[in-house]
């Protein structure tokens, strides 16, 4: 400890350096530790200073660690992860509860597990669930949670991963939308009346949906956040595409319908993520395979609803191509 006193200017460099480094950003450390870019800049300077090497490579959309940076930034997330759950032990001493945190997007946690929480609570009724939201794209790091969704091809040196389904993409709506606009066994056809979408979607789903028809939407309902994009549908407001990890519950209850019997399939792959320095918890990876368990359940059970969809034989066909990774 000695040593560590004498080579950092204060003890917050250390968080300030960590921020930077997590965030690759100045500008997105400083709106986290809430103070200015120009603070964390002075900071950083006086570190790099202080240890003589530089620790980032200034770049025009950001900063990058040196490899003496990434040295430390490695120590840096262990060490910190190590209080953190020395902490959050004391605190689960103290309430007889087990803290799980859990970084997932809000239109899953809306949509697909508020309507199942209390199963949860009977499957777990000695944990405190903690959340980590995310709007808009789904992404971000997971060094601050015990559990991420997120869409990538797998585990890597950092991080575990553990397969949940391929990413499975169709337009939804609500059925009384459906049953106004549908045209036949087809489904809604073109034009469709109102599309709902979100902003800046990935892929540009309007356009892949209309392009199999003619015509286009008459109107359009943009917005930030995908759980207001499904709250939408669900009013009747229009078609919408749902993800099917997110969807999946109000299309096994029939509040949504699938607007057309068409799929699609973005070669992406959803994972529950975890960081690999992190102490394996039981818990986390008993509430890790629940996910997936209820999350193939409704699959299965949306496979015998709507059987031309071809939904096992696409999961099938997956997990048979990436086996599932503990």
């Amino acid at each position: 400890m000695t040593l560590l006193r004498r080579s950092l200017p204060s003890m917050n460099a250390l968080f300030t350096f960590e921020a930077a480094a997590r965030c690759g950003n100045f500008s997105k450390a400083a709106n986290e530790l809430n103070v200015t870019p120009a603070a964390v800049s002075r900071m950083i300077a006086r570190l790099e200073e202080h240890l003589g090497t530089q620790l980032f490579v200034r770049i025009s959309t950001g900063s990058s660690l040196t490899e003496a940076g990434t040295i430390l930034f490695d120590s840096i997330t262990k060490g910190f992860s190590g209080i953190e759950n020395a902490l959050r032990e004391i605190e689960d001493r103290q309430t007889g509860l087990e803290t799980v945190s859990l970084s997932v997007s809000t239109g899953f946690t809306t949509h697909w597990l508020m309507p199942r929480m209390s199963k949860f609570k009977a499957e777990f009724p000695n944990v405190d669930l903690r959340f980590q939201l995310v709007i808009g794209a789904l992404g971000g790091s997971v060094a601050d949670v015990d559990l991420g969704m997120r869409f990538v091809e797998g585990s890597d040196e950092r991080h575990e991963a553990a397969l949940i389904m391929p990413e499975i993409l169709m337009p939804i709506c609500s059925p009384s939308y459906y049953e106004r606009y549908a045209t036949g066994q087809e489904g809604v056809e073109a034009p469709v009346y109102t599309i709902v979408n979100l902003d800046n979607a990935q892929p540009d789903w309007s356009g892949l949906f209309l392009s199999r028809q003619a015509g286009e939407a008459v109107n359009s309902m943009i917005f930030s956040d995908y759980a207001i994009v499904v709250q939408a549908a669900l009013l009747g407001q229009g078609v919408a595409l749902g993800w099917l990890n997110v969807v999946a519950h109000w299309l096994r209850t029939r509040a949504l319908v699938p607007a057309r019997q068409d799929l699609m399939m973005t070669g992406r792959l959803c994972h529950l993520v975890r960081m690999r320095d992190k102490p394996r918890r039981p818990v986390v990876s008993h509430i890790r395979d629940w996910i997936i368990a209820e999350l193939l359940e409704d699959i299965l059970d949306l496979d015998k609803q709507y059987p031309a969809l071809g939904l096992q034989t696409l999961l099938e066909r997956k997990s048979a191509a990436v086996p599932f990774e503990n």
